[in-house]
């Protein structure tokens, strides 16, 4: 498809220059036909009124809207007219939605039809007219590929004018007003608060200045319709003024010119994500990331670096000083950690890219890293080699507790839970000081329990004793970080196929033979740590090269589910709404071990799917494993960093309930039994 997106332009000729409009079709117009029809004879001092019909040759095919969105383009049209004529502007229907592969179109399909008003001045001689003739081009596209179109064009009389003028949007004669604050647009629109709205859309046509794909939030004050729509980061700057076209959601819409002024605040939200509310005051969003930290020390995404920190806990009783020492030193490793990844997230979305919180566990390099780390501590743990400068086990030793500290935090944070997922979703779109201080505070919540352990003898004094047991202790942790590697090699193919995986796997095979190594020369009392060097570089060479090279995307896989939900995009949710029943839509990663519990004890549950089958849910799944920006617009539009999120789209209502991110099977069962559509209606696609 092409993807630059051209100015839609109405070029105007006079009659002197009728030559310079093109005589012959350069592409043709073999996918969409265009024809040009008049309105009866022309009238002085009147407006004639010419139609461009559009007719596709087969369902498959579709045009565009003026503004053709974030890929196509728009109509370039040239009218040979007489000395004094004069067009005016296009006047269209309201388009429709397409999106694909996160970027939005403004198409129409099937036959449809564009009036070109044209002033005749008073005392236009008529007698003798010429044909009006004209040339116009355009792109004809399916899903799959884009061809330019152009056709010579000689105005014919006849046509449906009177059908063709009710599919346009007509004009609001009372003045809209917008302005742009932020990252958003706000424009109000008149509207009588009687005229309903089933799916709200606002289509601008001022291009480069709206994120076309991103949600869009509507408001009712009165009769004012306000919308607020995110701004194109990369846009083109201000306007001075705004045209575009409300879309109802049911086919029909108004079209709308706005000037600058105020736009009113509040009022009833009606349609849209509930992704542009008034955030909460900073200390609620402070106390937030606090108490989300610290229930990250329980959550199952934890769960991988709790053998880390039962060794660190056990050593922490042998002195108050290098208890406190190496309380302080955990603290900066994962507060450091969390502030650089969330550094890193906000500079990454600030260049455009679209990523969320555990962005890092979506990058196979990474991945990969983590299970090289994740295996180097488990056979550490094993006894296979020793560390002595950086020890997890020995005390005395800040270093080893701000390295455990770095790891914890890297490792901990993929998943969000209770408290945290508003104060990381406001994170997002705050000032960079205050975003800073809300991952800040979300890992010094992750570190408190460690560092109260360093500072309050009463709790060390519960701990054991330090003695010959804490060896075997380590020993035993081996296992869960054994557990963590294997998850981390499953992850591996998830990313990047079996090849890429096996690849991982043998220089993962070098580096641990090159540990083990290692170990033999330390009990023999020799010099290590160059042997290491020797035997593990091949092998890190061999994946440099081989690992891109293998690597390959994953396609979009089925996912096995009691609920057979359909794949998440945004034009199938707004297809499901419009059934009238409730939707049900989750979003989950294969990295993310709070979503793979949630999915055993909660969704995939037969009393779950039964109670889903008899009230009609339809069900849905976005897929967060690899990036996926249009998942990560849409977890942003919803205040949301990351995954888990589970929304429940109840019939008619005009935003989702966020559940909480902790699932129980009557959660869902409760609200299909309350919810549910009538006996006997039959279900859509995607439920069971």
């Amino acid at each position: 498809m092409l993807l630059a997106v051209l100015t839609a332009a109405l070029l105007l000729v006079g009659g002197s220059a009728r030559a310079e409009v093109p005589t012959a079709a350069r592409y043709g117009d073999a996918n969409i036909a265009a024809q040009l029809y008049a309105e009866g004879a022309p009238r002085a001092g009147e407006v004639w009124m010419l139609a461009l019909r559009f007719t596709p040759k087969s369902a498959e095919w579709h045009g565009y809207w003026t503004n053709p969105g974030d890929a196509g383009q728009g109509m370039r049209l040239q009218l040979a007219l007489p000395e004094g004529w004069q067009a005016g502007e296009p006047l269209y229907p309201v388009p429709e939605k397409l999106l694909i592969s996160s970027l939005m179109n403004h198409i129409y399909k099937g036959a449809y039809t564009v009036l070109v008003p044209v002033n005749v001045p008073a005392g236009a001689n008529l007698a003798n007219l010429p044909p009006i003739t004209g040339h116009v081009e355009y792109l004809a596209c399916t899903d799959q590929i884009c061809v330019p179109q152009d056709a010579v064009l000689s105005a014919a009389e006849g046509g449906d004018f009177a059908r063709w003028r009710a599919e346009v949007a007509p004009l609001i004669e009372a003045k809209a007003r917008f302005a742009l604050g932020g990252t958003a647009l706000r424009v109000a629109i008149p509207l009588p608060a009687s005229v309903t709205l089933a799916d709200p859309h606002v289509f601008v046509a001022n291009e480069r200045l709206v994120a076309h794909a991103a949600a869009q939030v509507f408001r009712r004050t009165g009769d004012l319709l306000v919308a607020e729509i995110p701004l194109d980061p990369n846009g083109a700057g201000p306007a001075a003024n705004l045209e575009g076209i409300l879309a109802f959601g049911d086919g029909a819409g108004v079209r709308f010119v706005a000037m600058p002024g105020d736009v009113p605040s509040g009022g009833t939200m009606i349609a849209g994500a509930a992704a542009l509310p008034v955030l909460p005051p900073l200390w609620t969003l402070i106390l937030g990331a606090l108490a989300g930290g610290l229930l990250l020390n329980i959550m199952p995404c934890v769960f991988p670096i709790l053998s880390l920190k039962a060794l660190s806990l056990a050593r922490a009783g042998e002195s108050e000083a290098k208890a406190r020492s190496e309380g302080l030193a955990y603290t900066a490793g994962v507060v450091l950690a969390c502030v650089a990844l969330g550094a890193l997230l906000l500079a990454l979305r600030a260049a455009g890219e679209q990523v969320g919180w555990a962005f890092q566990l979506q990058e196979p390099g990474v991945v990969v890293a983590l299970l090289v780390l994740a295996s180097a501590i488990t056979a550490n743990f094993a006894g296979v080699f020793e560390l002595p400068s950086l020890s997890f086990t020995r005390s005395g030793q800040p270093a080893g507790a701000f390295a455990t500290g770095l790891l914890a935090a890297f490792v901990a944070t993929p998943c969000t839970g209770p408290f945290m997922a508003a104060a990381m979703g406001a994170a997002l779109i705050l000032p960079i000081g205050e975003a800073l201080l809300l991952f800040a505070c979300l890992g010094l919540g992750l570190a408190l329990p460690f560092l109260l352990l360093g500072f309050v003898p009463a709790l060390r004094r519960r701990l054991p004793k330090p003695g010959a047991w804490m060896e075997r202790f380590r020993r035993i942790m081996a296992v869960p970080m054994g557990l963590t590697a294997l998850a981390l090699l499953w992850l591996t193919v998830q990313l990047g196929g079996r090849s890429f995986a096996l690849f991982a796997l043998i220089m993962l095979f070098g580096v641990i033979l090159g540990l083990w190594v290692v170990g033999r020369l330390q009990r023999a009392g020799k010099m290590a740590w160059p042997a290491f060097a020797l035997v593990a570089a091949p092998f890190l060479i061999f994946g440099a090269f081989a690992l891109p090279a293998s690597f390959a995307a994953p396609s979009e896989k089925e996912r096995v589910s009691l609920h057979a939900p359909l794949p998440f995009s945004e034009a199938a949710l707004a297809e499901a709404r419009a059934t009238g029943k409730p939707v049900f839509v989750w979003f989950t990663a294969d990295w993310c071990v709070t979503c793979k519990v949630n999915e055993s004890v909660a969704i995939e549950r037969e009393d779950v799917r039964a109670a889903f089958e008899q009230a009609g849910v339809i069900t849905m799944v976005g897929d967060w494993t690899v990036r996926d920006e249009a998942i990560t617009r849409f977890l942003t539009a919803q205040g949301a960093a990351g995954v888990p999120l589970y929304l429940w789209y109840a019939p008619g209502a005009a935003a989702p309930q966020q559940l909480p991110q902790v699932l129980t099977p009557d959660m869902l069962i409760q609200r299909a039994r309350g919810s549910g559509t009538p006996p006997g209606t039959p279900s859509a696609a995607g439920s069971d």
